[in-house]
């Protein structure tokens, strides 16, 4: 009887633990300051529109090099592919023999940021046994992510044009309460956040990347000067030179 009862109770703790954990997760996301609150439209016609050739793609993660996330260069294309302004969109490594001599070039960075403390914060709580289980819903829990995207476009005529943009946000958690799919919304959302402002920012230069914009440059007149080497002067050879003196009168 003792079993059952011990059973029942340990049941009941686990399901009002997930009831009220289920309840207390929310996430914060702050953009930066320039994020516009309405969408920004430009007119462009299809004769115009280039193609946009993804040349380099950067991830940090707490300053370390990270390998490239397919996830988001993905993302960050269907995000650029929804704003209409390129004919097509090449990702990296793709094939670019027959997109014409008028191409844009693209070049990414992620950079993000993670506060470790709060997952080794719920670690050490997991720690502490049955006592702190019961406490769980009552102690709160931070997890931070922040990131930065660059995007840097250089159009065919080799001119440059850099965007930046920076969000942070914070998952608040209880006790036990950090699961893998929160962590995956919190970072979805700050991303969201970047390159939303990306896209603002890129289609406010519309004009720069219409086909009329710049024509051609002409193909560069390389010069290089050929000259041969000097030679190595011998012992004899850098001896006095005797002058010659006109006779004496």
């Amino acid at each position: 009887m003792t079993h059952h009862l011990y059973r029942w109770a340990l049941l009941g703790l686990v399901g009002l633990a997930s009831t009220t954990m289920g309840c207390s997760r929310w996430i914060d996301v702050v953009p930066s300051s320039t994020l516009q609150q309405e969408p920004i439209t430009r007119s462009i016609l299809n004769d115009e529109r280039v193609p946009l050739v993804m040349d380099g793609f950067r991830m940090m993660q707490n300053g370390a090099p990270q390998n490239p996330s397919t996830e988001i260069e993905r993302r960050i294309l269907n995000r650029v592919q929804e704003t209409r302004l390129f004919s097509m969109l090449v990702p990296l490594g793709g094939n670019v023999a027959s997109l014409g001599d008028k191409v844009v070039t693209a070049r990414i960075s992620f950079d993000e940021t993670i506060d470790p403390h709060s997952g080794a914060a719920a670690w050490k709580g997991f720690l502490i046994g049955a006592s702190m289980f019961l406490l769980s819903p009552a102690i709160e829990l931070n997890y931070d992510y922040a990131a930065k995207a660059t995007l840097e476009l250089e159009r065919w005529d080799g001119q440059v044009k850099r965007y930046e943009t920076s969000a942070a946000g914070t998952a608040h958690y209880n006790l036990f309460g950090a699961t893998p799919i929160m962590i995956g919304e919190l970072k979805g959302q700050v991303a969201e956040a970047c390159l939303t402002e990306l896209m603002d920012q890129l289609v406010r230069d519309t004009t720069f990347y219409m086909a009329s914009s710049s024509p051609l440059p002409d193909s560069p007149v390389l010069t290089v000067t050929v000259k041969t080497r000097n030679p190595l002067l011998s012992p004899a050879s850098l001896s006095a030179v005797p002058v010659s003196t006109a006779p004496a009168q």
